[in-house]
């Protein structure tokens, strides 16, 4: 955007800085008041650098927990109060929904809760406060015997439907840093794979995606095709066997760039990760991508991706 405080700019432009979609920003103007767009002849929608400033300030009250019901009164008041139970509680309503929808293996009605939220949140809200805790919640279940295997296959088939058609209908404009991405051998849970991936392309990395189950052996060579800046790798077993460790230990002294692994399972086992050359990201998937940007700034060669230095395409 120019610097002119008089200039506007259209809703999709307004998405891709602020991360918040079209259909979201709709909902915010129409059911909640909370943004007043000018319109064109035609009834196109265009936004000051008032509206873009105040919509940052909306994704900060939701981002420490507030309901989307909540931040209008606290716009008009000024108000720094803390969450208050009953808008935490609101999450845990929405949880409780899909979780009784899971149970009955309804998709339907799984459906109308999930698009809901994305209609009134940003997704990255909707993963921290609605998926990420009903994954773990599944999981718990799943261990005491109160839930299925059943079911936890089934939610996580419409997961991994839902985020896979999001990751396919993503930008293609991506200039960032480029990123392999993949589960470790035998890991064949990808929704945190797929979690992560989306997030990191709505910062504007590249994200080149290599799904389930990658032989290690196969990463540098895919390495240098891409001309990728760095490789994430995502796990869920704990802690990693001996015979894998010493294989990625292996790999990752034959790579070029930086080598992350995320997920449950390396979480606890940090320090081998490091021993091994590798970065641990944890499961915090914001904490992650500060963890994954911040490793990138400091590695050789910094800058310009490879792909872009080569003179590859823009």
């Amino acid at each position: 955007m120019a610097n002119s405080s008089n200039e506007l700019v259209p809703i999709r432009t307004v998405s891709q800085m602020t991360g918040v979609n079209p259909v979201t920003l709709r909902a915010w103007e129409r059911r909640y008041g909370l943004i007043k767009p000018q319109r064109t002849p035609k009834g196109h929608r265009l936004y000051s650098r008032d509206d873009i400033e105040l919509i940052h300030r909306v994704l900060g009250l939701l981002d420490r927990g507030m309901s989307i019901g909540q931040v209008r009164h606290a716009l008009e008041n000024a108000s720094e109060e803390p969450v208050s139970e009953d808008q935490t509680n609101n999450w845990e309503r929405y949880r409780k929904q899909m979780l009784a929808a899971i149970h009955r293996f309804d998709e339907s009605a799984l459906d109308e809760t999930y698009n809901e939220t994305l209609a009134l949140y940003p997704v990255n809200v909707v993963t921290r406060r609605l998926v990420v805790p009903l994954l773990q919640e599944i999981g718990r279940r799943w261990e005491s015997g109160e839930g299925t295997v059943a079911e936890e296959h089934f939610f996580g088939a419409y997961l991994r439907n839902k985020l896979g058609a999001r990751f396919h209908h993503r930008p293609k404009h991506a200039r960032g840093q480029r990123l392999i991405m993949a589960c470790l051998p035998d890991q064949y849970h990808e929704i945190g794979l797929l979690l992560f991936a989306l997030a990191a392309s709505s910062r504007n990395f590249d994200i080149v995606l290599l799904g389930a189950n990658l032989p290690l052996e196969e990463l540098p060579q895919a390495c240098e095709q891409a001309q990728a800046d760095g490789v994430v790798l995502s796990g869920s077993s704990l802690p990693m066997e001996p015979e894998l460790r010493a294989s990625l230990a292996r790999q990752v002294k034959r790579m070029t760039v930086p080598v992350f692994v995320g997920g449950k399972g390396p979480a606890q086992d940090s320090e081998a990760i490091r021993t091994m050359g590798a970065t641990p990201l944890g499961e915090d998937i914001d904490l992650g991508l500060k963890q994954l940007s911040e490793t990138l700034e400091r590695a050789p060669g910094a800058g310009l991706p490879r792909r872009l230095n080569r003179g590859g395409r823009a």
